[in-house]
Parts: structure tokens; C-alpha cells; sequence
């Protein structure tokens, strides 16, 4: 079977971006596992699938799959990605592009200055939708502590369309965002896993951002990382409406 590919990247976080409208696509998690590695195939974090849209308000369907095989519900830098790649490759000529996800619709629109801003709609402060299954006291900010042999306890449970647990931290380069990712992943409270936010609070207007996936590892941006890390900050009160968010990919503009 051969597949037409694309290779792209958004801040580092990169993606393997398949057509599926041209062509036939099937492909299995043990293949997609496959061609993940980075030593033995092609490597990315996430693949994204480009496919006829299956509803009428939609132009595309946009499904996300991790390094792993699993499909999950949303990629904010794969947005953008899928973005640009529909364009370039004239699938569509729409400036704003409708697209439907596991989640439901988000809006793709291209600027005249050639970047890709992305409506990913409102955060969900419900700790069910991620789901989050543990006690039921959480505070307005959405905050709950987590037993985990680590200093960091305090989270912020928040949806994307994915699920996030957001820390705010003094420093994230003296996080250890692998093993504390890992342990709140492995929580019997988050049934389908975790993306685990590691926040530094800069100024009322920037933050710094590091992000451990669920089933991807840390990648050097997060889309989805960044909308939940600011929307948690926001409750918080420790953050204005307009945000430069910092990765080690880049930076992203957020606002809320």
C-alpha cells in the first residue's frame, strides 16, 4: 500500500499530514505505531487525517491520531497545519475553513499575513468531560490536588476537546515534566489519560509553557496545551485577555 504524505511542523510540535480525499486511506494503530518511530519510520508526534466531511456544516472531517496509534479528540497546532496544507493544496479556496473533529466544529481562518488563527472554542470547566473521576470539591478555578510523590500537587482540571491538567509552577525548567506527567497520567481518576501543562506565569500578558502528552511524550508546542493553560491562569486571575504563550518550539499568541 502506498500513501501520498506530507511532512509538517507547528513550533516543533510535527506532524505527519495524510489526504485522505485524494486517496484511500485505512490505516491501522500498529501501522500508524510504526510509522512514528523516529529511528525505524518516518517519526512525528500526531498524524493528521484529512477526510471528506461527513456532516453538511463541515468542509472536512479532521481526525488525530498520537505516536502511539491512539485517535484523540483535537490538535491545536495540527489545526493550523491542516490549515495551511488544504490551502496550499487547493482542496479548498474558503479564507475561513470549517472543519468537524471528535469534538464537534472548529473554525480554521488564514490572515493576510499568512499565519493560521484558530477558533477553538470555549474551555470546559467541567471535570466530567475530560473525564475526571475523583471527589467533586473543586473550587471556581477548577483546581484539585492529586496524590503524586511529587512537590507540584495542585492542578487545574480543564477540557479542550482534550483533556488537560494544568500546573502553575515557578519555574518549568526546573520541572521534572516527564516523571510528574507520567505519574498523573498513570491516576485512576483520568480514565483516558491526561495532557499534563506545566505553567510559568511571566507577566499578566506572557507565560512559559511545557507539556507532557498522553501518548506522544513532551512536544515542543501544544495548542490545545496553551489555550488550557491560559484559560486556567485566567481563573486564577493572574493573567490579561491577550496572551504570548512561550514553548520551546515558539511562541503562540492566545486569547480569552
Amino acid at each position: 500500500m502506498r500513501i501520498q504524505f506530507t511532512k509538517m511542523h507547528g513550533l516543533g510540535n510535527d506532524f505527519v499530514v495524510i489526504d485522505a480525499v485524494s486517496q484511500h486511506v485505512n490505516l491501522r494503530a500498529s501501522q500508524i505505531e510504526k510509522l512514528a518511530n523516529r529511528h525505524t519510520g518516518v517519526g512525528f508526534d500526531q498524524l493528521l487525517l484529512i477526510e471528506p466531511p461527513s456532516r453538511p456544516d463541515a468542509d472536512f472531517d479532521y481526525r488525530i491520531f498520537n505516536s502511539d496509534g491512539g485517535e484523540v479528540e483535537h490538535c491545536g497546532n495540527g489545526a493550523r497545519c491542516f490549515a495551511k496544507f488544504v490551502t496550499d493544496r487547493e482542496l479548498t479556496s474558503k479564507p475561513v475553513i470549517t472543519v468537524n473533529t471528535a469534538r464537534g466544529l472548529i473554525e480554521l481562518e488564514l490572515t493576510d499575513l499568512g499565519l493560521v488563527r484558530v477558533n477553538m472554542g470555549q474551555p470546559v470547566l467541567d471535570p466530567n468531560a475530560l473525564p475526571y473521576v475523583g471527589p467533586p470539591e473543586l473550587d471556581a478555578s477548577q483546581t484539585v490536588a492529586l496524590d503524586i510523590p511529587f512537590d507540584q500537587k495542585q492542578f487545574g482540571l480543564i477540557s479542550m476537546g482534550n483533556p488537560h491538567a494544568v500546573c502553575i509552577v515557578d519555574s518549568v525548567d526546573s520541572i521534572a515534566v516527564e516523571d510528574i506527567g507520567r505519574a498523573v497520567q498513570m491516576l485512576p481518576q483520568f480514565p483516558d489519560s491526561v495532557n499534563v501543562g506545566f505553567v510559568e506565569i511571566v507577566s499578566r500578558t506572557e507565560i512559559r509553557l511545557r507539556v507532557y502528552e498522553r501518548g506522544a511524550g513532551e512536544t515542543l508546542a501544544c495548542g490545545t496545551g496553551a489555550c488550557a493553560a491560559v484559560a486556567y491562569a485566567r481563573l486564577l486571575e493572574q493573567l490579561d485577555s491577550q496572551v504570548s504563550v512561550a514553548t520551546r518550539g515558539g511562541n503562540l499568541q492566545i486569547e480569552w
